[in-house]
């Protein structure tokens, strides 16, 4: 691994890339995409101006949860192939200035793994038996409800061999860890060490509320897998300087707030409840969900930050809203009651928008505007489908979409040999749906992403500014303000199909000069009076308010066309 200097901040101003290994490129012709295929598509990655990559698990599994059910912790996918190939796939994506995220999966385990496979034939009370959780009572830990309500009926699962019910909170295939035995985190350290001695940037902690369990409760974010997050972090900030803990905590702003600690337990965790709410303004024409949902969002410490995306791997999950905004969300977004899963929605980006190009871009305008890190879903620069035929959460897991070649150019084998078909019916089949062809139009939405991620990445106050959100009378635009020291951003978002004006308070900045960032264009001063602007339908500004006397410079888009 190449020497280079860490960066303890560099999660502030990142822009995330997610992909699954197995779908983005086969080199070997086997179905499945691979470690040499993501390497050979680096550049790609690179030159859509993202800093980071997060992988979805690539370890050994029977993968019957995409990868989530891992039977080896310090091994990869003979599938993806080999460590040597992920040291190398490291050294090319560091090379281009890309950090890059795993998985650290440590609430279970596959049934499968050795450390199940020993628990159920030693005797009870063991060490080895002791790594998981055991009961003969499966009405214990009444009060933990069932995560995945389509297909489990219990947090608990009979084991014939072992003669007593383990504990799962997800599938009955995939047992937790018990964390009341030290023997486990000192198992689930050795694990971290591993990879980060490879050299990887940051791991995702997968379903950390759920580490401990204790009667009487809810089972959810518990001290006591606090106390196991500040262990882990002690030891990583004691070995591994400039690298990052990523927590999957799908839980109320309040209750994620609890995994930065005082800055001693995750640097970043997922906004899940910000997400839907994205989409319910959208829906409804009205900012009240975002605005209502960043006012119960804490303060965090100045050395952590939010995730925000808009879409990822799983449903687009519902959880964190009430009933009557779940009815409300899946009557806009999933008539179809294929379209849904557990307590969430399984379709792509493009797709709830009913492939809109303005609605497409004016929820990327948010979520490269609003408060975090964003977080981008592989093929959503595209405008990529989903095949809400496949099971489970897998139509949004299809192969990348290349070409308009045999099998989208993911893979030269059969087509039936696929791990999963390509998306292949219009609108989003991959004969007009692709990278090549998008690469070569200059308004496709690829170069359209490219744009945007490079005028964000101009401004720190994205990543790391307040945000102060303005109140006009018209509730069809959301406006807020970003500050980080000398930058003072202004966004504003026309939520409506048509088009909108709005008067915004701005007295504050009397005298000063909006300049839009897309344009390079200044645009009047403001003054006492309430500053107007018109938005077409589905349409967003952003500005960079300049001191009187001041020069603005120009945005990126601007700058390259001037």
């Amino acid at each position: 691994m190449p020497d280079r200097p860490p960066d303890p901040s560099w999660h502030h101003d990142a822009v995330i890339y997610q992909l699954h290994v197995k779908a983005f490129r086969d080199s070997n012709r086997d179905g499945y995409g691979d470690f040499r295929g993501l390497i050979d598509k680096l550049d790609y990655i690179a030159e859509l101006g993202v800093t980071a990559l997060w992988l979805l698990p690539f370890y050994p599994s029977p993968l019957k949860d995409d990868g989530y059910d891992i039977a080896d912790y310090t091994d990869v996918n003979p599938s993806y192939g080999t460590i040597e190939d992920f040291k190398e796939l490291l050294d090319k994506a560091h090379a281009r200035g890309l950090k890059v995220i795993t998985e650290l999966v440590i609430n279970h385990t596959s049934d499968q793994h050795a450390w199940f496979q020993r628990a159920r034939v030693a005797p009870r009370g063991s060490p080895e038996r002791d790594m998981y959780v055991w009961s003969d009572d499966p009405n214990k830990y009444a009060g933990a409800r069932i995560i995945f309500t389509d297909t489990e009926t219990s947090n608990w699962a009979w084991d014939p061999v072992a003669q007593q019910f383990y504990w799962h909170r997800f599938f009955s295939h995939q047992p937790d860890l018990n964390f009341d035995n030290p023997a486990v985190l000192d198992a689930i350290l050795d694990v971290m060490r591993f990879w980060m001695r490879l050299g990887v940037d940051g791991l995702r902690l997968d379903a950390i509320p759920y580490l401990v369990e204790r009667e009487g409760t809810n089972c959810e974010n518990l001290p006591e897998t606090h106390a196991v997050l500040k262990k882990m972090r002690a030891v990583l900030d004691t070995e591994f300087e400039g690298r990052i803990f990523l927590a999957e905590a799908n839980q109320w702003p309040t209750e994620v707030r609890q995994y930065f600690g005082d800055g001693d337990e995750c640097h970043m965790a997922f906004h899940f409840p910000v997400m839907p709410r994205m989409y319910m303004a959208v829906a409804a024409e009205d900012r009240t969900p975002i605005v209502d949902i960043m006012a119960r969002t804490p303060p965090i410490p100045p050395q952590c930050q939010w995730a925000v995306f808009l879409r990822n791997h799983d449903e687009l999950t519902l959880e964190m809203v009430t009933d009557e905004e779940r009815d409300y969300m899946y009557n806009a977004y999933a008539k179809d009651r294929r379209m849904r899963i557990n307590l969430g929605i399984r379709r792509r980006l493009a797709p709830l928008m009913e492939n809109g190009r303005k609605e497409i871009e004016l929820m990327h305008g948010l979520l490269m505007s609003l408060p975090g890190s964003p977080v981008l879903y592989y093929g959503d620069e595209l405008g990529m489908g989903d095949n809400v035929y496949l099971g489970d959460r897998n139509g949004v897991r299809t192969p990348m979409q290349w070409t308009a070649d045999r099998n989208a150019g993911f893979s030269s084998v059969p087509s039936a040999a696929l791990y999963f078909p390509v998306i292949a019916d219009p609108p989003y089949g991959y004969q007009t749906v692709n990278v090549e062809a998008q690469e070569i139009t200059s308004t496709s939405l690829l170069q359209w992403m490219r744009a945007i991620i490079r005028l964000r990445r101009q401004y720190r106050a994205f990543g790391r500014g307040t945000f102060e959100p303005l109140a006009p009378q018209n509730r069809r635009v959301l406006a807020f303000l970003r500050r980080h020291e000398d930058e003072i951003m202004l966004c504003v978002n026309n939520l409506a199909r048509h088009a909108q004006y709005v008067e915004l308070d701005l007295r504050e900045f009397n005298g000063w000069a909006p300049m839009e960032l897309w344009s390079g264009q200044a645009f009047p001063k403001i003054g006492e009076l309430p500053y107007l602007l018109t938005l077409n339908g589905r349409d967003f500004m952003w500005f960079k308010l300049a001191r009187p006397g001041g020069q603005a410079r120009l945005g990126a888009v601007a700058a390259e066309s001037a």
